[in-house]
């Protein structure tokens, strides 16, 4: 077997696979010898089954399957002792010939490989993003207020003062705009420092990776559509990952837990139970973490928690007051 590499560009490999008998012919024989075992043929008991019978009912789909271990096999091993970084997975080449599914045949594959691109990155105090301090207008408040003296006076018939009232809506509003502002900058910090790594992708290759891979239930419209969103989201993937490498950072097990905690607690707010026992929790959470899919997405969670830490130190972060008009026109 003999794997040659061609550069197309710096992200972009073309690896031909040359395949000869000798390298699928004992694969093919140990999956000939299991079917003849197994096989279940009219008037024949199992285990003897004619090889020659058995060949030519599962000749073809024996040696794609031989052949097709070959190549993830070979693949693997060359990706790795090049320590290659590679995005996605291998694709066939548009540029692959018909194969034709002859038992002996030597073989010839052509598969796209992308790799991951370099990200290199320095921060420092010079580098400011802006952290809004929204202001609590009257105009803002009116409304709510409004709301609230109907539901004091007309349903819980319940006096409050005009100045009480006016300092619980105050209250919320700062509330519901801290957290706005608390989005606002962590989303603000991450496309600063993704705009400043200047990360190329490969996008031709991820676009075609994207509809193999969802396997038909996203054409290739949707994918165009929606390619800039997911490009952002890999770039910032990418400078995450090198920056828990640069600070040394990792995800631990009891980060996770921690996590999940506090997610299932989250979820249990939502529905107005706001003190709910310890037990609960750790049992909620231990269901959440018998998910991998869940895993992942909490690993995510923790990763992104301690970078933007990190980075809320390393940067200038400058308040800057706004109203919450302006601050709903920023794109």
């Amino acid at each position: 077997m003999k794997i040659t590499d061609k550069k197309i560009d710096a992200l972009n490999l073309e690896l031909t696979l040359e395949i000869v008998k000798d390298d699928y012919v004992e694969i093919e024989r140990k999956k000939f010898a299991q079917l003849r075992r197994t096989a279940d043929f009219k008037g024949f008991r199992k285990g003897y089954v004619p090889d020659s019978l058995v060949r030519r009912v599962y000749g073809g789909q024996v040696l794609a399957e031989s052949v097709n271990e070959v190549i993830s096999s070979s693949l693997d091993s060359y990706i790795n002792e090049h320590k290659l970084h590679i995005l996605g997975e291998p694709l066939s080449s548009e540029n692959q010939a018909e194969v034709e599914w002859v038992d002996g045949n030597d073989f010839t594959f052509v598969f796209d490989v992308a790799v991951s691109p370099e990200v290199s990155l320095e921060l420092g105090k010079e580098d400011v993003v802006n952290s809004y301090n929204i202001d609590v207008t009257a105009k803002a408040k009116a409304p709510m207020i409004e709301n609230l003296k109907k539901y004091y006076y007309e349903e819980k018939k319940e006096e409050k003062s005009d100045e009480d009232i006016d300092k619980e809506v105050t209250e919320r509003l700062k509330s519901e705009y801290k957290q706005e502002s608390e989005w606002r900058l962590s989303k603000d910090i991450r496309d600063y420092v993704v705009g400043k790594a200047a990360i190329e992708l490969p996008d031709a290759f991820l676009k075609r990776w994207l509809f193999v891979a969802n396997d038909g239930k996203v054409t290739r419209e949707d994918i165009e559509k929606d390619y800039e969103g997911f490009a952002a989201d890999f770039r910032w993937q990418l400078v995450r990952g090198y920056l828990m490498k640069k600070y040394g950072f990792t995800v631990e097990e009891a980060d996770i837990r921690d996590a999940a905690k506090a997610y299932v607690a989250y979820q249990y707010a939502m529905y107005g139970l706001g003190n709910v026992p310890e037990e609960m929790l750790q049992e909620a959470a231990q269901n959440l973490l018998s998910d991998r899919k869940q895993i992942g997405r909490l690993e995510e969670q923790v990763e992104d928690r301690k970078v933007m830490e990190k980075l809320r130190g390393e940067l200038t972060i400058k308040p800057k007051k706004i109203s919450a008009e302006k601050f709903r026109e920023l794109k």
